[in-house]
């Protein structure tokens, strides 16, 4: 699958005839064009100081951003479950924004919710321009119709908490209260982080710290249920280089406290580009050098023509871990306009914990 029609987080989705807007999943470099020329655009570049709560509000010279939340939850019985909470906002011109209609800024979100039987999604469309969707900053909300995330009493900008977390579709929904007192990370070189051995980069921070409490549904059940959560905010114009195919993302909570950001993005050439940030309980992180990450596939499974690696091992042995992860429901399959997999897993070995796997771009 070529680069500029992969889906998500960190990157965006496609096909929006649906808003007459002209992108065609034939012509699409996607949903954000995620190797196109930024032309136009604002440049990610190193050096930036990063502001709340401005930078938790949109950022519209850049073609593309989003919210993106993931929860591992668990209810009074122990029984497992993940949710997925984003909003993606997405500029189809450059320059400064126009009024109602006219204005160029799409918006699109993804919900979901995973247990070992079961794995339910849901997507919507927005228009930018018209209040049907956005993001303010004081009081915080990022919302698209009904489903939004928003800062309750006191939030404290630097942790982006307390929020409330709200979605529902035809056969799920969720009300979650997410708090924390750890400051939120930047990722990379102070929120800088580099996506190839080129240009392509991103700003980048995260609030991986979430604890969490609340309620989902599922066919009209309720369960309450408890939990950690994980917030990424990235904007960029242009995040893939031409000849890389796809990403494997891991998000990793450890029993022990500490948190893993890791991620492989897929070049023609086999040769991955490699990215890991190990984050210790108090927030503070430490790059992890790609000759020291060991990322191997040990099972997959096909879903719709598509072969997905959804076991792995991991290893860093310069952190003596050496961990197998496995998927909840290996058929976490997010059936949204660009397909992609992502769910909760649970991982052994040196180490334990829960955490999310995405996979796009099989």
């Amino acid at each position: 699958m070529n680069a500029s029609v992969i889906t998500r987080r960190h990157f965006g989705l496609g096909a929006l005839t649906s808003l007459g807007l002209g992108v065609t999943r034939a012509g699409a470099q996607g949903f954000a064009g995620l190797s196109d020329s930024a032309q136009g655009f604002a440049h990610v570049m190193p050096g930036k100081v990063f502001s709340f709560p401005a930078d938790h509000g949109p950022h519209p010279d850049f073609r593309i951003e989003w919210w993106y939340v993931t929860a591992n939850l668990s209810g009074p019985d122990g029984i497992a479950y993940g949710m997925q909470w984003t909003l993606f906002r997405q500029a189809m011109a450059p320059g400064g924004e126009r009024e109602g209609w006219a204005n160029q800024q799409v918006w699109m979100a993804h919900a979901a919710v995973t247990g070992a039987e079961f794995h339910r999604t849901s997507q919507t469309f927005a228009r930018g321009g018209i209040g049907q969707a956005g993001v303010e900053t004081q009081p915080f909300r990022a919302w698209i119709d009904s489903w939004q995330m928003r800062g309750l009493d006191g939030m404290n900008a630097q942790t982006v908490a307390p929020l409330e977390l709200t979605a529902s579709a035809r056969d799920f929904s969720y009300a979650l209260h997410l708090d924390a007192s750890t400051p939120l990370v930047l990722q990379g070189d102070g929120g800088y982080i580099r996506k190839s051995n080129g240009e392509q980069a991103t700003y980048y921070y995260s609030q991986p710290f979430f604890t969490v409490r609340g309620r989902i549904g599922v066919d009209d059940k309720p369960v309450d249920v408890t939990g950690q959560a994980w917030l990424d905010r990235e904007w960029s114009s242009q995040l893939l280089a031409p000849d890389q195919t796809g990403w494997d993302w891991f998000a990793l909570h450890f029993k022990s406290g500490e948190k893993l950001m890791l991620y492989r993005l897929r070049q023609r050439d086999g040769s991955p580009y490699l990215s890991g940030n190990w984050i210790s309980p108090d927030g503070r992180g430490r790059q992890i050098a790609p000759s020291d990450i060991e990322l191997t596939p040990r099972g997959s499974v096909e879903i719709e023509r598509h072969t997905l690696p959804v076991r792995w091992h991991l290893a860093i042995p310069s952190l003596a871990l050496a961990i197998d992860c496995v998927p909840l429901n290996p058929r976490a399959w997010m059936g949204t306009s660009i397909p992609y997999w992502e769910g909760p897993i649970s991982f052994h070995g040196s180490h334990e914990g829960v955490g999310y796997l995405e996979l796009t771009g099989y």
